[in-house]
Protein backbone atom coordinates (compact mmCIF):
# COMPACT_ATOMS: atom_id res chain seq x y z
CA UNK A 1 0.00 0.00 0.00
CA UNK A 2 1.07 3.69 -0.80
CA UNK A 3 3.53 4.68 1.62
CA UNK A 4 1.28 7.67 2.71
CA UNK A 5 -1.48 5.48 4.12
CA UNK A 6 0.87 4.03 6.62
CA UNK A 7 0.37 6.97 9.22
CA UNK A 8 -2.65 7.69 11.46
CA UNK A 9 -4.35 10.40 10.74
CA UNK A 10 -6.68 13.24 13.24
CA UNK A 11 -10.15 13.04 12.87
CA UNK A 12 -10.72 9.36 13.49
CA UNK A 13 -11.27 7.77 16.51
CA UNK A 14 -8.69 5.01 14.90
CA UNK A 15 -5.57 4.52 17.76
CA UNK A 16 -2.44 3.60 16.46
CA UNK A 17 -2.29 0.18 18.39
CA UNK A 18 -5.49 -1.03 16.48
CA UNK A 19 -4.25 0.18 13.08
CA UNK A 20 -0.66 -1.10 13.60
CA UNK A 21 -2.28 -4.83 14.47
CA UNK A 22 -5.06 -4.52 11.09
CA UNK A 23 -1.87 -3.18 9.03
CA UNK A 24 0.70 -5.62 10.38
CA UNK A 25 -0.61 -8.84 11.39
CA UNK A 26 -1.83 -11.49 9.13
CA UNK A 27 -3.47 -13.29 12.47
CA UNK A 28 -5.62 -10.57 12.94
CA UNK A 29 -7.05 -10.23 9.41
CA UNK A 30 -10.57 -11.47 8.51
CA UNK A 31 -11.17 -14.34 6.92
CA UNK A 32 -12.78 -14.40 3.50
CA UNK A 33 -16.29 -16.17 4.97
CA UNK A 34 -16.48 -13.23 7.35
CA UNK A 35 -15.22 -10.70 4.65
CA UNK A 36 -18.03 -12.00 2.24
CA UNK A 37 -20.48 -10.82 4.85
CA UNK A 38 -19.56 -7.07 5.65
CA UNK A 39 -21.60 -4.59 3.74
CA UNK A 40 -19.37 -1.80 4.00
CA UNK A 41 -21.10 2.17 3.60
CA UNK A 42 -19.57 3.57 0.52
CA UNK A 43 -20.15 6.80 1.98
CA UNK A 44 -18.39 6.08 5.15
CA UNK A 45 -15.60 4.47 3.49
CA UNK A 46 -15.06 7.93 1.13
CA UNK A 47 -15.09 9.53 4.59
CA UNK A 48 -12.63 6.88 5.94
CA UNK A 49 -10.39 7.29 2.85
CA UNK A 50 -10.26 11.05 3.22
CA UNK A 51 -9.54 10.94 6.80
CA UNK A 52 -6.62 8.63 6.43
CA UNK A 53 -5.02 9.96 3.10
CA UNK A 54 -6.11 13.44 3.93
CA UNK A 55 -7.41 13.99 -0.04
CA UNK A 56 -10.31 13.54 -2.06
CA UNK A 57 -11.64 9.40 -2.60
CA UNK A 58 -11.79 9.92 -5.79
CA UNK A 59 -7.73 10.94 -6.21
CA UNK A 60 -6.83 7.46 -4.27
CA UNK A 61 -5.64 4.91 -6.37
CA UNK A 62 -8.34 1.99 -6.90
CA UNK A 63 -5.38 -0.72 -5.40
CA UNK A 64 -5.31 2.11 -1.70
CA UNK A 65 -8.25 2.36 -1.61
CA UNK A 66 -9.17 -1.62 -1.93
CA UNK A 67 -6.41 -1.69 1.09
CA UNK A 68 -8.08 0.95 3.06
CA UNK A 69 -12.09 -0.78 2.44
CA UNK A 70 -10.05 -3.78 3.82
CA UNK A 71 -9.12 -1.99 6.63
CA UNK A 72 -12.88 -0.40 7.10
CA UNK A 73 -13.87 -4.30 7.36
CA UNK A 74 -11.52 -5.22 10.10
CA UNK A 75 -13.48 -1.99 12.20
CA UNK A 76 -17.10 -3.60 11.10
CA UNK A 77 -16.10 -6.67 12.34
CA UNK A 78 -15.04 -5.80 15.69
CA UNK A 79 -17.90 -3.41 16.27
CA UNK A 80 -19.73 -6.05 15.29
CA UNK A 81 -18.92 -8.98 17.70
CA UNK A 82 -21.21 -9.83 20.22
CA UNK A 83 -18.61 -8.34 23.32
CA UNK A 84 -18.97 -5.62 21.48
CA UNK A 85 -22.61 -4.38 22.79
CA UNK A 86 -21.98 -5.64 26.14
CA UNK A 87 -18.86 -3.53 26.08
CA UNK A 88 -20.82 -0.13 24.98
CA UNK A 89 -23.04 -0.47 28.03
CA UNK A 90 -19.79 0.73 30.16
CA UNK A 91 -20.44 4.12 31.26
CA UNK A 92 -17.04 5.76 29.98
CA UNK A 93 -17.53 3.97 26.46
CA UNK A 94 -20.91 5.68 26.11
CA UNK A 95 -19.37 8.94 27.40
CA UNK A 96 -16.79 8.65 24.64
CA UNK A 97 -19.41 8.08 22.16
CA UNK A 98 -21.68 10.88 23.14
CA UNK A 99 -18.78 13.21 22.95
CA UNK A 100 -17.96 11.86 19.76
CA UNK A 101 -21.00 12.61 18.38
CA UNK A 102 -21.45 15.94 20.12
CA UNK A 103 -18.41 16.96 18.61
CA UNK A 104 -19.03 15.91 15.02
CA UNK A 105 -22.67 17.88 15.34
CA UNK A 106 -21.40 20.93 17.18
CA UNK A 107 -18.12 20.91 14.66
CA UNK A 108 -21.36 21.11 11.26
CA UNK A 109 -22.99 23.17 13.10
CA UNK A 110 -20.45 25.62 13.66
CA UNK A 111 -19.21 24.91 9.69
CA UNK A 112 -22.48 25.70 8.85
CA UNK A 113 -23.20 29.04 10.99
CA UNK A 114 -19.46 30.07 9.56
CA UNK A 115 -20.53 29.82 5.54
CA UNK A 116 -23.85 31.77 6.30
CA UNK A 117 -22.32 34.18 8.31
CA UNK A 118 -19.08 35.26 6.34
CA UNK A 119 -17.57 38.64 6.86
CA UNK A 120 -18.41 41.25 4.18
CA UNK A 121 -15.82 43.23 2.41
CA UNK A 122 -16.73 46.31 4.30
CA UNK A 123 -16.61 44.39 7.92
CA UNK A 124 -12.93 43.53 6.74
CA UNK A 125 -11.95 47.13 5.53
CA UNK A 126 -13.53 48.11 8.72
CA UNK A 127 -11.44 46.02 10.98
CA UNK A 128 -8.29 46.87 9.17
CA UNK A 129 -8.73 50.32 9.74
CA UNK A 130 -9.81 49.72 13.51
CA UNK A 131 -6.24 47.65 14.03
CA UNK A 132 -4.51 50.43 12.15
CA UNK A 133 -5.63 52.47 14.41
CA UNK A 134 -5.02 50.67 17.58
CA UNK A 135 -1.37 49.54 16.40
CA UNK A 136 1.77 51.37 17.62
CA UNK A 137 2.99 54.25 15.94
CA UNK A 138 6.75 53.68 16.19
CA UNK A 139 9.15 51.18 16.30
CA UNK A 140 11.89 51.30 19.12
CA UNK A 141 15.67 49.74 18.44
CA UNK A 142 16.60 49.04 22.09
CA UNK A 143 19.29 47.21 24.54
CA UNK A 144 18.25 45.71 28.03
CA UNK A 145 20.09 44.10 31.02
CA UNK A 146 17.99 41.75 32.83
CA UNK A 147 19.03 40.77 36.27
CA UNK A 148 17.16 38.47 38.94
CA UNK A 149 16.82 41.71 41.37
CA UNK A 150 15.58 44.84 42.06
CA UNK A 151 19.22 46.02 43.66
CA UNK A 152 21.34 44.48 41.39
CA UNK A 153 19.94 46.26 38.53
CA UNK A 154 19.35 49.38 41.08
CA UNK A 155 23.78 49.35 41.09
CA UNK A 156 23.86 48.69 37.24
CA UNK A 157 22.24 52.05 37.05
CA UNK A 158 24.01 54.14 39.13
CA UNK A 159 27.74 52.60 37.03
CA UNK A 160 25.70 53.75 33.95
CA UNK A 161 25.00 57.38 35.79
CA UNK A 162 29.19 57.16 36.39
CA UNK A 163 29.77 56.52 32.61
CA UNK A 164 29.91 53.31 32.93
CA UNK A 165 29.39 50.99 29.26
CA UNK A 166 25.96 49.88 28.77
CA UNK A 167 27.38 47.05 26.51
CA UNK A 168 30.00 45.97 28.81
CA UNK A 169 27.56 45.73 31.76
CA UNK A 170 25.18 43.55 29.51
CA UNK A 171 27.82 40.99 28.57
CA UNK A 172 29.11 41.01 32.47
CA UNK A 173 25.75 41.12 34.63
CA UNK A 174 23.10 39.96 32.15
CA UNK A 175 21.04 36.95 31.98
CA UNK A 176 19.11 37.21 28.77
CA UNK A 177 20.30 35.27 25.88
CA UNK A 178 21.21 38.74 24.23
CA UNK A 179 23.98 39.42 26.89
CA UNK A 180 27.29 38.19 24.35
CA UNK A 181 25.42 41.11 21.81
CA UNK A 182 25.65 43.74 24.74
CA UNK A 183 22.11 43.48 25.30
CA UNK A 184 21.16 44.13 21.80
CA UNK A 185 17.39 43.49 20.75
CA UNK A 186 17.64 44.65 17.83
CA UNK A 187 14.17 46.56 15.91
CA UNK A 188 10.55 45.68 17.85
CA UNK A 189 7.22 47.03 17.99
CA UNK A 190 5.99 47.42 21.72
CA UNK A 191 3.46 45.62 21.38
CA UNK A 192 5.18 42.34 20.88
CA UNK A 193 7.07 43.24 24.55
CA UNK A 194 5.19 42.47 28.19
CA UNK A 195 3.29 45.42 28.99
CA UNK A 196 5.95 46.85 31.82
CA UNK A 197 9.02 46.91 29.33
CA UNK A 198 6.88 48.26 25.90
CA UNK A 199 5.71 51.29 28.34
CA UNK A 200 9.36 51.80 29.69
CA UNK A 201 10.25 52.18 26.21
CA UNK A 202 7.75 54.29 25.08
CA UNK A 203 8.05 56.39 27.57
CA UNK A 204 11.93 57.27 27.34
CA UNK A 205 13.48 59.51 24.68
CA UNK A 206 16.25 58.09 21.89
CA UNK A 207 19.37 57.17 23.38
CA UNK A 208 18.02 57.51 27.31
CA UNK A 209 18.27 54.38 29.74
CA UNK A 210 15.77 53.86 32.41
CA UNK A 211 16.77 55.81 35.50
CA UNK A 212 14.31 53.14 37.90
CA UNK A 213 14.67 49.17 37.71
CA UNK A 214 11.59 47.90 35.42
CA UNK A 215 10.34 44.44 36.36
CA UNK A 216 8.29 42.14 34.34
CA UNK A 217 7.93 38.27 35.03
CA UNK A 218 11.48 37.83 33.91
CA UNK A 219 13.33 39.39 36.01
CA UNK A 220 14.36 43.19 36.70
CA UNK A 221 15.15 45.92 33.27
CA UNK A 222 18.03 48.35 32.87
CA UNK A 223 16.44 49.63 29.66
CA UNK A 224 18.94 51.41 26.53
CA UNK A 225 16.15 53.00 23.71
CA UNK A 226 18.58 53.34 21.20
CA UNK A 227 16.64 54.64 17.96
CA UNK A 228 12.89 55.00 16.74
CA UNK A 229 10.55 54.88 14.00
CA UNK A 230 7.59 55.50 12.03
CA UNK A 231 6.43 51.96 11.85
CA UNK A 232 4.91 50.45 8.55
CA UNK A 233 1.54 48.94 9.02
CA UNK A 234 1.11 45.42 7.09
CA UNK A 235 -0.84 45.72 3.70
CA UNK A 236 -3.99 45.10 3.85
CA UNK A 237 -4.32 41.65 1.62
CA UNK A 238 -1.10 40.68 3.81
CA UNK A 239 -3.76 40.21 6.78
CA UNK A 240 -7.31 39.66 5.16
CA UNK A 241 -7.19 35.86 5.95
CA UNK A 242 -6.49 36.54 9.41
CA UNK A 243 -9.46 40.01 9.54
CA UNK A 244 -11.56 37.60 8.25
CA UNK A 245 -11.54 34.49 10.14
CA UNK A 246 -11.22 36.67 13.27
CA UNK A 247 -14.48 38.73 12.40
CA UNK A 248 -15.96 35.63 11.58
CA UNK A 249 -14.91 33.66 14.82
CA UNK A 250 -16.18 36.44 16.92
CA UNK A 251 -19.12 36.29 15.40
CA UNK A 252 -19.60 32.26 16.08
CA UNK A 253 -18.72 33.12 20.00
CA UNK A 254 -21.57 35.84 20.31
CA UNK A 255 -23.96 33.15 18.31
CA UNK A 256 -22.74 30.51 20.97
CA UNK A 257 -22.71 33.08 23.94
CA UNK A 258 -26.61 33.81 22.72
CA UNK A 259 -27.26 30.10 23.11
CA UNK A 260 -26.27 29.96 26.66
CA UNK A 261 -28.24 33.02 27.56
CA UNK A 262 -31.30 31.62 26.35
CA UNK A 263 -30.35 28.36 27.86
CA UNK A 264 -29.52 30.29 31.22
CA UNK A 265 -25.87 29.56 31.48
Amino acid sequence: MNSRLRSGLPGLAYSALLFAALSASPAFAQDAASASEVTVNEAVLDLYIETRTQQPASAVAPADREALRSELVDLYLLSEQPQAETLAQNPRVQAQLELQERGILANIVASDFLMKNQATEQEILDEYARQIELAPQFDFKARHILVPTQALATEIIAELEAGGDFQELAREHSTDSSADQGGDLGWFSPDRMVQPFSQAVSALEDGAYTTEPVQTQFGWHVILREDSRNSEPPTLESVRDVLKQSIEQNRLRSYIQSLRSANGE
